[in-house]
């Protein structure tokens, strides 16, 4: 353990004043002599503290509108000066500068205004010159200076006043500054996405909280969530999400926010293999679990309305993991707490990310998330057999299923409710094939339903081997060089075929 050193004297400029009453009293009692600037030192005088404006020791007021205040000599060498180093201590009696032993910052909210949709001028603004300068300071001297970086580090700070006297040693004054770098970087990783995010030319992300999982894909593997997934979900039961909880959850979110009227979704292994539209969410979960009640057991499970005691009921009687909804009412909710282990979100309405990130090779590859999604106004009948309005309405629910599931895919739906997918296939024939497969095994008929295709035919054969299975309308990108021979068949056969123009690749 190194020496102690001692706080003599503090430099405090926070944006924000919550919970500095209790150090500014331990200061105040250690005999600590405070520097302050604008409204912190009007917060410290109101406290009945005495306290130094910055001004008296500068010599200078605070200018240009408050931009600049901590700016100057007297400030920076208090907090640089090397104690240890005779010349630095004799330019600081000569200059009569203090030793600033504490640094106490708490930035302007950048984020949060970025966040808020202020105007430019507003979120240039919350910029941070002074605190972002004075933090990297204090951590760079961090031998002899204590740095406390943000509002998370002022329970640290409270017990080592109360514990050692306003002493720290080291490890402790080493530990502070790590954490501010950590802001600091935040900080200015936020501002450089916010002028760089018309361009991709430099990955840059930061994320403060974390959090480790019992394990990755595997229990072998070690495994973090970066994220903070109170933002998105209250957890009302249940034990931790795992890595592989959490993927799923993800698809499962992205899966139903393409749903409007009430949608209930069964995933297994971030694949639906169940999904149901219905006037009433209990309807939903039957129609959802009729399509693969064997694949449904141990899944997550998500629907876009408040879940009622009659679906809980229902549900009740499947082991299942995870549970998303928006509300649950009380008697629902009481139910399927039940089981202890049960994992029960309350999902909360905010946006999901544009972007999405992933380690490959030695780098990252960044993309736009897939937002297109293609609605019967999108459809282009390119055969003589026109889709029916209800075929249109299958079609589009086929679509968006289609959409979030494993390449290479096919799903085939009929009254807005999943019959059978074919997923994460080598070939469409294949995907096809299990599907047809999947649906005939469950006792569906495929008289009417329709078929969605996340990428187009490179040959007739797809739409061949659907209408033999009973399908009456196709949907799919096109774009094939082969597209009139698809075209034809179905021409011959009756079967109506739309193309949307867009791909829906899910690798």
């Amino acid at each position: 353990m190194s020496v102690l050193k001692k706080i003599k004297n503090a430099l405090i400029s926070v944006y924000c004043k919550d919970n500095l009453e209790p150090i500014i009293h331990q200061l105040n009692a250690l005999n600590i002599t405070l520097y302050s600037t604008g409204g912190t030192q009007e917060f410290i005088e109101k406290l009945g503290v005495k306290v130094i404006p910055v001004e008296s020791l500068t010599s200078y007021p605070s200018i240009l509108g408050g931009r600049v205040k901590t700016l100057h000599p007297k400030i920076f060498g208090g907090i640089l000066s090397r104690r240890e180093l005779a010349s630095d201590v004799l330019q600081l009696e000569e200059y009569e500068i203090p030793e600033i032993d504490l640094v106490i910052v708490d930035l302007y909210p950048f984020e949060e205004t970025l966040k808020s949709g202020a105007n430019e001028q507003a979120i240039i603004e919350k910029i941070d010159i002074g605190g972002i300068s004075l933090i990297r300071a204090a951590a760079k001297n961090f031998k002899d200076v204590v740095i406390v970086p943000s509002r998370e580090q002022y329970t640290f700070l409270i017990n080592l006043l109360k514990e050692q006297n306003g002493e720290s040693n080291l490890e402790q004054r080493k530990h502070l500054a790590k954490e501010a770098f950590n802001v600091s970087s935040h900080y200015d990783t936020h501002i450089f996405n916010y002028f760089n995010q018309n361009e991709s030319t430099v990955f840059k992300q930061s994320i403060l909280q974390s959090k480790t999982l019992r394990y990755g894909e595997n229990p072998h593997q070690q495994a973090v969530f970066h994220g903070n997934l109170d933002e998105m979900f209250n957890k009302l039961n249940g034990k931790e999400l795992s890595f592989n909880n959490l993927v799923d959850v993800d698809a499962a979110v992205n899966l139903m926010a393409e749903f409007s009227e009430p949608s209930f979704a069964i995933l297994k292994h971030t694949n639906a293999c169940g999904i149901a539209s219905r006037p009433s969410l209990l309807d939903a979960w039957k129609a959802a679990l009729a399509a693969d009640p064997v694949s449904a057991f141990g899944g997550v499970l998500i629907c876009n309305a408040p879940l009622d005691i009659h679906t809980a009921e229902e549900i009740n009687k499947l082991f299942f993991e995870v549970i998303i909804a928006p509300s649950f009412d009380p008697k629902a909710l009481e139910l399927i707490k039940s089981k202890a282990n049960r994992i029960i979100l309350q999902q909360k309405n905010i946006p999901l990310p544009a972007k999405s990130f992933k380690t490959i090779l030695n780098g990252v590859i960044e993309q736009d998330m897939d937002l297109k999604t293609d609605t019967i106004s999108d459809m282009k009948t390119v055969t003589k057999q026109n889709p029916d309005e209800k075929e249109k309405t299958d079609l589009e629910f086929a679509n968006k299923i289609v959409k979030h599931t494993k390449s290479n895919t096919i799903v085939l739906a009929k009254n807005k409710q999943l019959l059978a997918s074919g997923v994460g296939q080598t070939s469409r024939v294949d995907a096809l094939n299990q599907a047809i497969h999947k649906a005939t095994h469950f006792e569906f008929d495929l008289k009417g339903a329709v078929m969605a295709s996340d990428a187009f035919f490179p040959f007739p054969d797809c739409v061949e081997i659907a209408f033999r299975a009973g399908i009456k309308a196709v949907i799919q990108p096109g774009g094939s060089i082969k597209d009139k021979d698809s075209i034809a068949f179905c021409d011959a056969h009756h079967l109506a075929m739309v193309f949307t123009g867009t791909r829906h690749f899910k690798h």
